[in-house]
Formats: structure tokens, C-alpha cells, sequence
């Protein structure tokens, strides 16, 4: 990693952490990679933000993550998927396959840094959730995930008529069945779903919560929509997400802690 550069939250009361950037080698380029590091030698349990598409490592509700998350003891490390923010590349090349060699191949840099330990969680919204998925599944270890209005099928999305950041290589491999579902069986998996997502139907919460291993949890938050951008909502969706990586990282919450909500069982 660089050289840590000191970050002090915006909110008084905050306490300091640290914020590094790096350049990871992928295939044809390089993705670009922010870590929040807890004060302290560590090392560190950290989570993975895997983002949507169309969308950057710098949307609020990874930096708010990157707020809160050394607060309760954990990294955050965010990226750019290649062809979005800093990243190389262009986004209508993209796959789920080569988002999981990007996420592959930051995992793999953050598994040599000295103040991170073993203890990693993955965290995916929408299109990055099902990548988050897939890299548990081929991990293997059971690492705590947590999914934001993720699809469970793409054969189940109507193809959009102007496909946004989505390209030929997208729809052939979904064409193929290759990625085209969430994998069954993945375990400590959190489904955050809005009950008014416009853009992924609330039913793939359900399926996804059906199709994970014990333990699990769904979370329904009432009235959100898919971006998760009314605050109150986002902040439900964190701190949910939070309290689900303590309890798997066996670490105790922050003294503003507050509970996972009685829905999410």
C-alpha cells in the first residue's frame, strides 16, 4: 500500500483514522483501491465494498462506511471495478467474471498488508452483491457478506433497452448460465433489501434469503428505495450491516451501537 495518509472524520467527536490508496495490477490495467485503517498496529479484520454498476468506490455510503467501520475496529477497504472512477478500462467490457477477478485480485493485495489480519467480509451492492456472493463461494471460508439490493437472477431482469454500463461480453456470458444466478449455500449472509426498489424487484431479497445457508438474516427496510438514498435508510442498512460483521469477527460494537433490527431474522 502507499504511504498512510492521516484522515480526520468531518463529524466532531470522531476519532482519526487512516486512509491509504493503491493501484492494484488486474489484467490489462490497474483497479484503484482505498483502505480505512482503525488508530492502532492491528491487525485489523476488514470488509470488502464491492460497488454497483455504473458506480464508484466515492458513492456516500461507502465513505459513510468508511466513517463508521474503524470506528467499531474494522477496515474498509474500497475499490473501483475496471472501466469506473479511477480504475482502467471501460465499463461495457465488464462481466461478473472479470469483477471477480478485480475483487480476486484486491483481496489478494490486502492479504500481505501487515495491519490487516485473516478475518475478511465482503459487502455488495446491487451488481456487487452478486460478486460478493460468487467470491464467497469460491473462497470457501465462510466469510461474513452482506448484499444491498442485489439480484439473485439476471434471466429474471428485463433487459433494459439502453443497457447503461452493460455490454455484449455481459449479456453473452449471462446467455451461457455462467454467473447468471447467485450460488445456493453461501452462509453468513446478511439480505439487505428496500421494500420499494425501483430497479431490483424486492423479491430477490426473498429468493436470496431462500437460497443462503444457515446462519442468515433478511432485513426489509419499508419505503427505501434501491440506492438506499434517503439517510435514514442507509443508516439502518449500515448499521445492520455492522453489528452482522461484529458478531462473525467476534468483536464488540461501539457504545452507539444500536441492535440488529428485529426484522433482520
Amino acid at each position: 500500500m502507499a504511504p498512510p495518509t492521516p484522515q480526520r472524520s468531518a463529524r466532531p467527536g470522531k476519532p482519526v483514522t487512516r486512509l491509504e490508496h493503491a493501484a492494484v495490477p488486474v489484467p490489462g490495467g490497474t483497479v484503484a483501491l482505498a483502505l480505512h485503517l482503525p488508530e492502532g498496529s492491528g491487525p485489523f479484520p476488514y470488509v470488502l465494498a464491492c460497488h454497483g454498476l455504473s458506480a464508484s468506490k466515492e458513492s456516500d455510503k461507502y465513505l459513510m462506511l468508511g466513517e463508521e467501520l474503524p470506528r467499531r475496529g474494522l477496515a474498509l477497504a474500497r475499490f473501483d471495478f475496471r472501466g469506473c472512477g479511477e480504475s482502467s478500462g471501460v465499463e461495457s467490457d465488464t462481466t461478473v467474471a472479470t469483477r471477480i477477478e478485480d475483487a480476486d485480485a484486491v483481496l489478494d493485495r490486502l492479504a500481505k498488508h501487515p495491519r490487516l489480519d485473516t478475518r475478511v467480509g465482503l459487502l455488495g451492492s446491487s451488481m456487487g452483491g452478486v460478486v460478493a456472493l460468487h467470491v464467497a463461494a469460491i473462497r470457501g471460508d465462510r466469510p461474513p457478506v452482506v448484499t444491498w439490493n442485489a439480484p439473485a437472477d439476471f434471466t429474471r431482469l428485463a433487459r433494459p433497452d439502453t443497457p447503461g454500463g452493460l455490454g455484449p461480453a455481459f449479456f453473452a456470458e449471462v446467455e451461457t448460465g455462467r454467473y447468471a444466478s447467485t450460488p445456493p449455500g453461501v452462509a453468513r449472509h446478511l439480505t439487505v433489501q428496500s421494500a420499494d426498489d425501483d430497479v431490483v424487484p424486492p423479491d430477490h431479497g426473498r429468493i436470496l434469503h431462500t437460497r443462503a445457508a444457515e446462519p442468515k438474516a433478511l432485513l426489509r427496510i419499508a419505503g427505501a428505495d434501491h440506492r438506499l438514498s434517503d439517510p435514514d435508510h442507509r443508516r439502518l442498512a449500515m448499521i445492520a450491516s455492522c453489528d452482522w460483521f461484529l458478531r462473525f469477527f467476534h468483536l464488540r460494537g461501539g457504545p452507539d451501537m444500536a441492535p440488529t433490527p428485529p426484522d433482520a431474522r
